[in-house]
């Protein structure tokens, strides 16, 4: 596998905006959110009577044309970027989900994964629902049809007490459009404004892309209603006051330029580098950054460190986003499909190589023999977030817990098994420290088996596919 990262679930995107082309403005959100979840996307609109759909397998910019974008009409718009952590990647499975309910039709896009979506689906059926998906993000949207309530913020609350695990939503009806994220808080979501308008997405940097302004994020278990009289917050439900933000958002996941918590994460991984070089620091005489996550972090570790940072890895941005599959020798090939060095910069150099993660340790064996083939004379690792140890249920497809090289093998094992020089982890007191909140508000699950809900250990993204 020569992708060897983590993949998130799923980008959501929603604009109230009466007199704007809000189908457009969807499609470039979710443009901005592509990096999130490029196997499927989907957007939904109303005009206040109907609500029209449209989703479609591939990347953004292959599932709409113009002639899409003028069919859905209305003033109110969501939208929805996936890759599939629960349910397979089929036409089927693509979001926004629409559903009926005694109010009318309601569309959920959904980013996270729910840890009893398959006792939820099962007493739905019991209850005479049909589903036509294997995604938990159905079985979410037919409980908050089914659920009692006058309007559809009851529906929600009562839905929320039933759900467990991680969901940012971004929820439509004939007449409105919610954001509503889970108690813990797992994956983001924020708000923000356009002109007189109002927009929610899964990170600022979509906010950006249109042009408007970043206002706050949605709390951890709030209901934020936007209609005809304006946004309106329902308050946060109640729990037990643990948030348990997923760590790899700001690690990995999120893009760089957005805002989480406040902070920039560009500054947040620079961070993370400065302490990883305190805590494994190594002779060398450059650092590279493994293009495009690890950059602000090896940035951090060469400043710390006192060594020049460069360039010496040049990325294919689009081999990840192909459907075409290499052959068997281009597969031999291996890491050269995604990466090519400079021999330049590398020849007879001492090299401090920065990652974000290791997860089956496919890729970073490749890259590290690329580093020695084009000169490099020692090429020591440092990944700036502790060993990765836990499958994630909460909206990550990760691997199972056989497949983490960590689960298997001791870091110096590690190091050995990928060919470096060395190799050296950020310790979790460390990252927490680097990301500089407290750390009683992440969630840890991925490296420590702490998760903050229950899990079905061995739970996989197929569960529902088998029903």
């Amino acid at each position: 596998m020569w992708d060897d990262k983590p993949h998130e679930e799923c980008g959501v995107f929603g604009v109230y905006a009466p007199g704007e082309d809000v189908a457009r403005l969807t499609f470039f959100g979710l443009y901005a959110l592509q990096h999130r979840g490029q196997e499927s996307a989907g957007i939904a609109t109303s005009d206040g009577h109907r609500i029209a759909l449209r989703t479609r397998l591939g990347l953004v910019s292959q599932a709409f044309a113009e002639d899409d974008l003028e069919a859905l009409g209305g003033h109110i718009a969501v939208g929805h970027a996936r890759y599939s952590t629960a349910g397979s990647n089929r036409a089927c499975n693509a979001g926004p989900i629409r559903v009926e309910s005694d109010l009318g039709p309601i569309t959920v896009a959904h980013n996270g994964n729910l840890t009893n979506a398959l006792a939820l689906r099962d007493e739905l059926e019991a209850r005479g629902e049909r589903f036509e998906t294997t995604t938990d993000s159905e079985v979410l949207a037919r409980l908050v049809a089914r659920s009692p309530g006058g309007d559809i913020v009851a529906k929600l609350r009562r839905a929320m007490v039933r759900m467990i695990g991680a969901y940012s939503l971004a929820v439509l009806t004939k007449d409105g459009l919610l954001a509503v994220r889970d108690p813990l808080g797992v994956r983001p979501l924020c708000v923000g404004r356009l002109h007189e308008h109002w927009v929610i997405a899964s990170e600022s940097c979509a906010l950006a892309t249109i042009g408007a302004t970043f206002e706050r994020e949605v709390e951890p278990g709030e209901i934020v209603e936007i209609d005809a009289d304006g946004l309106r917050s329902h308050g946060v439900a109640p729990g037990n006051g643990r948030h348990a933000m997923c760590l790899f958002e700001l690690i990995y996941f999120a893009r760089p330029d957005s805002l989480i918590q406040g902070q920039r994460l560009h500054l947040v991984r620079q961070r993370m580098g400065e302490r990883l070089a305190a805590e494994a620091p190594a002779d060398a005489d450059l650092v590279v950054g493994l293009p495009d996550s690890a950059v602000p972090a090896a940035i951090g570790y060469a400043r710390a460190a006192g060594l020049p940072y460069s360039e010496a890895l040049i990325k294919n941005r689009y081999i990840g986003r192909t459907f075409i599959q290499p052959d068997q020798r281009l597969r031999e090939t291996g890491v050269s499909l995604k990466f090519n060095a400079l021999p330049e910069v590398l020849e007879g150099k001492r090299v401090v190589l920065v990652d974000d993660t290791i997860v089956r340790g496919t890729t970073s064996g490749p890259v590290v023999q690329l580093l020695r083939n084009a000169g490099a004379s020692e090429v020591h690792m440092r990944v700036h977030a502790p060993p990765m140890m836990w499958p994630c249920y909460l909206g990550v497809d990760l691997a199972r817990r056989e497949e983490l090289i960590a689960a298997r093998l001791s870091v110096p094992e590690i190091g050995r098994h990928i060919g470096a020089d060395s190799i050296g982890y950020l310790s979790l007191d460390g990252l927490i420290e680097a990301i500089g909140l407290g750390g009683n508000g992440f969630c840890t699950g991925c490296l420590t088996g702490d998760y903050p809900v229950p899990v079905q250990l061995g739970m996989e993204k197929l569960l529902l596919e088998r029903v």
